[in-house]
């Protein structure tokens, strides 16, 4: 279905996690009929999916997608095959190297969904809550890598090569502390208590204890108030 034409739109990449709603809401905020695309790629983090679909509902997305692919058959993560997660890790060994829970691929394979829907629906704009200052070392969200999908984009599309189309990636938490977020995502009015952001989720709840879980908890702490999320164990 073609995006009404007399409204922006754009793409977001919606995980049900903190990041990607927060970004949602900013698009929303900047007056973009958003169309949510959220992945079902084997991660074991499935209820993140179902976090996404009660997002995008309560936040009133115009369209939502859950495309699904199978990323275990390539496996190479802990979040794509059975490789323990790491728990309870300290700042100074998040910071150490990429991490085992890094996803060969990724962002590109989840941009590349994300620019085909755009050129359908005829919107020059995808928004994804990458974050360069508080994340795990992933090759896949530095500000270089959006620099460089959004320059190749451009260039591989039928709708770019027609001058139909001149896309722009948008990630406005790029150079964000996970706290700075966080303060942002309240400002728009988001409901943290919805979100899901964790790698390895016990009965729906978030394990407290993964880089993922540590992260946010830390960005909530560094404000002095709390995470209104469920945890099964902090």
């Amino acid at each position: 279905m073609k995006a009404n034409a007399t409204q922006k739109t754009a793409v977001v990449l919606l995980s049900g996690g903190l990041d990607s709603t927060t970004v949602l809401a900013f698009a929303k905020r900047e007056g973009f009929e958003t169309y949510a695309l959220t992945f079902n790629y084997g991660q074991r983090h499935q209820p993140e999916i179902e976090a996404a679909r009660r997002i995008a509902a309560s936040m009133q997305v115009k369209e939502h997608i859950v495309a699904s692919i199978d990323l275990r058959a390539f496996g190479g993560s802990a979040l794509t095959s059975d490789i323990s997660v790491p728990k309870g890790r300290s700042a100074e060994e998040m910071n150490e190297g990429i991490p085992i829970t890094y996803v060969p691929a990724r962002n590109t394979i989840f941009l590349s969904f994300a620019l085909a829907w755009a050129e359908v629906i005829e919107s020059q704009d995808i928004f994804l809550g990458i974050n360069a200052v508080d994340y795990s070392g992933y090759p896949d969200c530095r500000p270089e890598y959006i620099e460089a999908y959004e320059k190749m984009a451009n260039l591989a599309t039928k709708a770019g090569v027609k001058g139909e189309q001149q896309l722009k990636i948008h990630s406005p938490l790029v150079s964000l502390k996970k706290s700075e977020i966080i303060q942002l995502g309240l400002e728009l009015g988001v409901d943290y208590a919805r979100t899901l952001t964790c790698y390895d989720p016990v009965d729906g709840l978030a394990c407290g204890q993964c880089d993922s879980c540590k992260l946010r908890l830390k960005g909530f702490s560094d404000l002095g108030i709390e995470d209104p999320a469920a945890y099964a164990t902090i």
